[in-house]
């Protein structure tokens, strides 16, 4: 940069308890809420986001209402801010492993359908190597995780890029492709038909994902194609667990990963019907930060991963 706001003047003026504030006061909306969060008075706070301002020669905050609303300026410094707290955070798992003897932590966010394949056999290959390693897995929606990894409470996710996320912003492997099953529990009498046709399934309750998850898009798209509305009578939860625990308690439909679906079939709880779905979700990635340093212990995972998918 010539201009006079550098990376070195912004390094030589900045201060954490500014990037605090700025976090805080994007999540609550408010100064007051935002220094009583960091235990500062308002007065103090407000002369806090004033060095800032003078600092970066920009208006950070326009009022609206009884609260203050970013402006452009605002809005871009704190998606670095955001960005900056995501790393600090991967630094203290970094820390924490030093001073534990090596051990440390890694943090791991993945969609159901690898549960039960790829993760598994990379966290039980990574634990054999590494005891002192506690791994923390979250599953989830891909858009939720890769919110977490944004905010630095991940090391990597293994999901999709989903909307509202910058596929610039990681760097990102395909692992699997991940078809779907259209699922009953093993009471159903809809378990004993031989073959089906997605109108007949209509008139049933069904369980899908919520909007906007990928699962849900992609059904809502194969509804489409048959000429048919999505189900009215239906149970919305983005929990595969909550799904199975519903068709084994009720003549529900439901939609799977593939894999899972195979699993909990051979578990006797559910029964995969015969019908194939003309969609098909896109591969699921191992998905990275591409501006934080990537830990040893995450850098392996990968490598396990990478080791799991050849076998």
């Amino acid at each position: 940069m010539n201009g006079l706001v550098s990376a070195r003047h912004l390094l030589q003026r900045l201060r954490l308890r500014q990037v605090a504030l700025l976090l805080a006061l994007q999540r609550l909306g408010t100064l007051r809420a935002a220094a009583a969060e960091l235990g500062m008075t308002q007065p103090a706070a407000t002369q806090m986001l004033q060095e800032l301002e003078a600092t970066l020669e920009l208006p950070l905050f326009e009022r609206a209402g009884r609260g203050l609303r970013p402006t452009a300026a605002g809005a871009a410094v704190m998606a670095h801010f955001e960005g900056l707290h995501g790393s600090l955070e991967a630094l203290a798992r970094t820390l924490e492993g030093l001073r534990e003897g090596g051990g440390g932590v890694l943090a791991v966010g993945c969609i159901a359908a690898s549960s039960p394949t790829l993760l598994v056999r990379a966290v039980a290959a990574l634990k054999r190597e590494r005891p002192l390693l506690k791994v923390r897995i979250v599953t989830e929606t891909s858009d939720h995780l890769l919110d977490l990894l944004d905010q630095g409470e991940l090391d990597l996710v293994i999901g999709r890029i989903t909307e509202g996320h910058a596929h610039g912003d990681y760097d990102s492997t395909v692992l699997a492709a991940e078809p779907l099953s259209v699922v009953v529990g093993p009471r159903n009498s809809r378990a004993r038909d031989k073959e089906l046709t997605l109108p007949a399934l209509m008139r049933d309750p069904w369980v899908l994902q919520p909007r906007p998850s990928p699962m849900r898009e992609l059904l809502e798209q194969e509804f489409r194609l048959h000429g048919l509305d999505t189900p009215r009578n239906l149970v919305e939860t983005a929990s595969m667990h909550t799904t199975v625990f519903l068709i084994s308690e009720a003549p529900m439909v439901a939609v799977l990963p593939a894999a899972l679906a195979a699993r909990h079939e051979l578990e006797g709880l559910l029964r995969v019907l015969p019908l194939r779905l003309h969609q098909a979700l896109e591969p699921y990635r191992a998905i990275v930060p591409k501006q934080r340093p990537l830990g040893v212990a995450a850098q392996r995972f990968l490598d396990l991963l990478g080791a799991a998918l050849a076998a």
